[in-house]
């Protein structure tokens, strides 16, 4: 990631200074009478008043290289990938915003421990809940500031730091609750006893909500109240392959999802206008969007693809919905897995494609 595209920040928050920044970006200069420099910053491209954020034209960047909460390599060179391919330099000279966040992508191999056996049924216990902890911290430095926080993963289980993150910063900053959806093809609702796999990367909605309970903060003990996201709050949309256990535990507690079969029925148009209204129009969105909620025929490259999903097109217009309410304040992209084609399949230049494209459409890139 080059420094020059961000404006680099503490990872944990000070206690009473704020952080200075050393570099404006999105302004042009222009020389006064005396030869002094001036410089006029500009807003962003978009044309929707944000209801939530105090800074909206600035942007806090999360570039997360981890895949410990599933097991096949590759999805931790995903932030990467995105980068080099051009995404930040997009929003920054195309779309008008002003980067925040560090000039690296953080691998997090100082809270990997070497032995790290499951816990719970759990794989890397330890290893997520350190990093998703440290995640939230790099989350909330950027969120508290009132600016839109974008990360870039990495396997899912990283919207535990993601989302615990911003929630705790929307609640010391406006007193609120905030909303997630949840783009995916699968739930990731699993609690460590109902999964089959282990995989943690199944689990982060469960502990974010609380289903899931740990009182160790060494296996996510350290999720707090300030942490967690309220059942009502949780939309789902394009699920289409779900776990037993999750189907029963969707069901139990009412909670809002869409799947394709909706999407089928109702158009995407019609199901973003009810997931919208079950949100309501005064709270707070993050969306975490997995690219394994398209169809394989435009994101091949990850790491459980699922046939018959969402169309690019389907994906960007549920962005740009949520772009349009005003009440975005963080966006996560996860599961891009560059490595899982070969050299010479183009399968991982579209799947970074379809990431970027989801990316500018949430933080306001419209058609027209």
């Amino acid at each position: 990631m080059s420094p020059s595209l961000l404006i680099n920040e503490p990872e944990t928050a000070p206690p009473v200074k704020k952080p200075t920044t050393f570099v404006q970006h999105n302004s042009r200069s222009s020389s006064t009478s005396n030869g002094s420099r001036i410089s006029q910053t500009f807003g962003t491209t978009s044309m929707i008043e944000s209801k939530f954020l105090s800074h909206p034209e600035e942007l806090g960047v999360v570039a997360v290289g981890f895949s410990g909460g599933q097991c096949k390599p590759g999805v931790d060179a995903a932030p990467s990938a995105l980068i080099e391919s051009g995404l930040l330099t997009q929003l920054r000279e195309e779309l008008g915003y002003k980067l925040y966040g560090d000039d690296q992508v953080h691998l997090y191999t100082d809270l990997v421990p070497k032995d790290d056996p499951p816990h719970r049924n759990m794989k890397n216990p330890r290893a997520v809940s350190s990093v998703t902890k440290r995640i939230a911290d790099q989350v909330y430095v950027q969120a508290k500031e009132g600016r839109l926080v974008l990360t870039l993963g990495g396997d899912h289980s990283i919207a535990i730091g993601t989302i615990g993150g911003s929630a705790k910063a929307i609640r010391e900053r406006l007193g609120r609750e905030m909303a997630v959806i949840w783009v995916d093809a699968h739930a990731d609702i699993n609690t460590p006893e109902t999964s089959g796999s282990g995989n943690i990367h199944g689990m982060p909605v469960s502990f974010l909500t609380g289903l899931a309970k740990e009182d160790n903060p060494d296996f996510f003990g350290w999720l707090k109240p300030e942490n967690q996201i309220s059942l009502k709050k949780l939309v789902y949309i394009g699920l289409r392959d779900v776990d037993a256990g999750e189907k029963r535990i969707l069901r139990e507690n009412g909670i809002k999802a869409f799947s394709m079969f909706d999407i089928d029925r109702h158009g995407i148009g019609r199901v973003m206008e009810m997931a919208l209204a079950h949100i309501g129009s005064d709270t707070p969105i993050h969306l975490s969007f997995d690219v394994d909620a398209l169809d394989p025929m435009w994101a091949p490259s990850t790491g459980t693809p699922v046939r018959g999903g969402l169309t690019l097109r389907e994906g960007d217009y549920i962005c740009e919905c949520v772009h349009e309410t005003g009440s975005l304040v963080a966006v996560d992209l996860v599961e891009v897995n560059p490595s899982l084609a070969p050299e010479t399949d183009i399968g991982a230049h579209e799947t970074v494609r379809a990431g970027c494209s989801l990316v500018r459409c949430a933080l306001g890139e419209s058609l027209l």
